[in-house]
């Protein structure tokens, strides 16, 4: 269950008509954060411990009677869906997280923290939300502190050398059984890597217990295609 709540968590750190993100956003850093596109772009993650498991992420840009945002989903190996986080493109601040819980049913979180991405380069985010368990009944609150650890390292994305953001993250979870009312505490230290014009590329936690990197980036139907959809 542990590595399960990991995943999602360190995938975060994880709708039409918008432009380039570096004109659109008032973020410093928004030039490591996705491209801003109404056409979705599929990211293809894959575990480089194990080499079986992966993960998809659906990137895209919509724009509504709130403004233009980023949508970014997390889609499982086998193609259903896991979470969403819906970004303000002008601050990169979280609007809504919605998870799916055990009943494969859509259950918005309860946000308390909204900012994703430090404020630069000296800057610290804090991103905490409340929602179901994905495995069994219980609450889980996660409490996400960011920092840059670097505000430019060449990184290996895609077999080429590019500019990347490294954040360190501090996570807390909380997991809270509302039936016995018995709590437990974990906390985890991790690391992701944003490459410049791309965005995640790379996250790993500590003790190797997580490594996901990215591996390609296809188009929606060449990814549709693969899932059997």
């Amino acid at each position: 269950m542990y590595k399960g709540i990991l995943g999602i968590v360190l995938a975060m750190f994880c709708f039409f008509g918008c432009s380039s993100q570096q004109s659109e956003s008032r973020h410093p850093l928004a030039h490591y954060f996705y491209p801003i596109s109404s056409t979705p772009s599929v990211y293809v993650y894959r575990d480089i411990i194990g080499g079986l498991d992966e993960q998809f992420h659906r990137v895209y840009c919509v724009t509504d009677q709130l403004g233009k945002h980023l949508v970014l989903e997390r889609y499982a190996s086998d193609g259903r869906i896991l979470e969403a986080l819906n970004f303000n493109v002008d601050s990169l601040d979280i609007q809504d997280h919605m998870v799916v819980n055990r009943a494969q049913k859509k259950t918005k979180a309860i946000l308390y923290k909204t900012t994703f991405f430090p404020w630069g380069n000296k800057g610290k985010s804090w991103f905490a939300s409340k929602f179901e368990g994905v495995l069994d009944s219980t609450l889980i609150l996660q409490d996400i502190k960011r920092s840059v650890l670097k505000t430019k390292v060449d990184c290996e994305v895609l077999g080429n050398k590019t500019p990347c953001l490294a954040l360190l993250d501090s996570t807390r979870y909380s997991l809270l059984n509302p039936f016995t009312q018995r709590e437990k505490i974990l906390t985890e230290i991790s690391q992701a890597y944003y490459a410049e014009g791309i965005g995640l590329v790379e996250w790993k936690g500590s003790k190797n217990k997580v490594h996901f990197k990215l591996e390609q980036i296809m188009s929606q139907e060449d990814w549709l295609k693969i899932i059997g959809r």
